[in-house]
């Protein structure tokens, strides 16, 4: 059991752990696609014979899935709560997977990766609203950022797998995304033993059963603030049906502008093309197949160190903090990586920065922009809000893959890097001046604190 000697309020942590690791499973599927692609590209490329607009189109489809998976999440979290949505996702995810596996045809392949997107989007909202909205004040940074160590977890495991399906054949692919349906299924099957939010339960008006979950996770006293702080930030329309004009009322814009940014910075300050396009990044200074690959497990290992370094900090230093030592970090490490990639340097010493930039993101911007998004809005508003704002991450990452083989093919290789050292210098000064930190509250005082105030 956890304690808050302030209030002498008790939390059952093992309980909140294993909730929120189920949950975050659907970070893994997040994870297991986004590396998947960098594996596989090298294959799919003589497969399909894609050409720069073509492979930016195919990466980039999955985020156009998960725009669809995003806005279809929201109408299901707020009519049928967290839990149904998981499941969906978790369904649509392992079907797609399968799916992407018998693909004989470009158009074919590129609608079901589009699928496979829908699932994720699903969960990439979800899994990180779902945990805040059952996790306590004190450890809800920590538990949040579970998401992302599932994320890199998939994107370790997964580029293992590719390195050693790598020499299996030309269809190496095929089993590359096949794979996906397992953690799929596993994720299916721990939703069915998870509760509903009870968030959700007060909103439509089961205090009930809210009240049941909530003497699960802590203490009498925990549940009677809880409740009471809950039921003050509903009043006034709490059980209404959400409408997505009310996201952007004059009281709560601030928020969701801030949301909003945050989530697009994310993904513009360029990192996922590091993800996605390993090999490409590497076969410019001349790396072989089996050592771009080898890369892709390299970036895996540093990216799940420095997440599990993101949890430890993240209730201790802080959400701001950490993204401002981030921003400005990748900012640094970006113009390196582009002297060396534009003037051929040596592989060793990209690989030495393209891992520096990993780890700064792994750190910062990777699971703290997950954790504000699940924090700073307000309850009657969050999952309309949250849908706003991954919409947005997603729209920018379909953009950003998108581009990433064209300015290439016209920059070069290195050009597109002093861009994104730019944008993170500009995401610097926003974190700057316009983010609040907000560990050690709870979702109710942070509405109090950085809406109604």
């Amino acid at each position: 059991m956890i304690t808050d000697l302030k209030n002498e309020i008790k939390f059952n942590s093992s309980y909140i752990i294993g909730i929120s690791f189920i949950s975050a499973l659907g970070g893994y599927l997040f994870g297991f696609d986004f590396a998947v692609i960098s594996g596989a590209l090298p294959f799919l490329r003589k497969e399909f014979g894609l050409d720069p607009i073509w492979e930016g189109f195919l990466t980039g489809s999955l985020a156009l899935g998960c725009i669809v998976g995003c806005i279809f999440a929201g109408s299901i979290a707020e009519k049928f709560g967290r839990k149904p949505g998981l499941m969906i996702a978790a369904f649509i995810f392992a079907v797609s997977s399968l799916a992407i596996s018998v693909s004989t045809y470009l158009a074919y392949f590129i609608t079901m990766r589009f699928a496979a997107g829908v699932g994720v989007g699903m969960a990439s909202m979800l899994c990180p609203m779902y945990i805040a909205e059952i996790s306590p004040a004190k450890v809800r940074g920590r538990n949040v950022a579970i998401n992302q160590l599932t994320v890199v977890l998939g994107i370790l495991i997964t580029n293992l797998c590719n390195y050693f399906l790598a020499d299996t054949g030309v269809n190496a692919w095929r089993w590359m995304f096949a794979l996906g349906t397992v953690p799929a299924v596993v994720f299916m099957l721990g939703v069915l033993f998870l509760p509903e939010s009870p968030r959700w339960l007060m909103k439509v008006g089961r205090n009930a059963d809210a009240e049941k979950v909530l003497y699960k996770i802590g203490s009498e006293g925990f549940v009677t603030s809880t409740q009471e702080a809950i039921e003050k930030s509903l009043k006034g329309g709490g059980t209404s049906k959400q409408s997505y004009r009310a996201v952007f009322e004059k009281s709560v814009r601030p928020a969701v502008l801030i949301g909003i940014t945050l989530a697009v910075f994310q993904q513009f300050c360029g990192i996922n093309v590091v993800f996605n396009y390993t090999s490409t990044i590497f076969a410019s200074v001349g790396s072989s197949l089996n050592q771009q690959l080898f890369e892709t497990v390299s970036i895996g290992i540093v990216n799940l160190v420095f997440t599990l370094l993101a949890m430890w900090q993240v209730d201790k230093l802080g959400r701001k903090p950490l993204m401002l030592i981030g921003s400005l970090g990748l900012s640094i490490f970006y113009i390196v990586l582009a002297y060396l990639l534009q003037n051929h340097l040596s592989a060793k010493l990209v690989s030495v920065f393209v891992l520096l930039a990993i780890s700064t993101y792994a750190l910062s911007l990777a699971p703290i922009t997950w954790v504000l998004i699940s924090e700073i809005f307000p309850n009657k508003i969050r999952g309309a809000a949250s849908t706003v704002a991954i919409v947005s991450l997603w729209g920018a990452y379909f953009i950003l893959v998108f581009t990433f083989p064209i300015l290439a093919k016209v920059l070069g290789t290195y050009g597109p890097f002093y861009m994104y050292a730019g944008i993170c210098f500009l995401g610097f000064l926003f974190v700057l001046r316009k983010v609040k930190e907000t560990k050690g509250r709870t979702l109710e005082e942070l509405e109090e604190n950085l809406i109604r105030h």
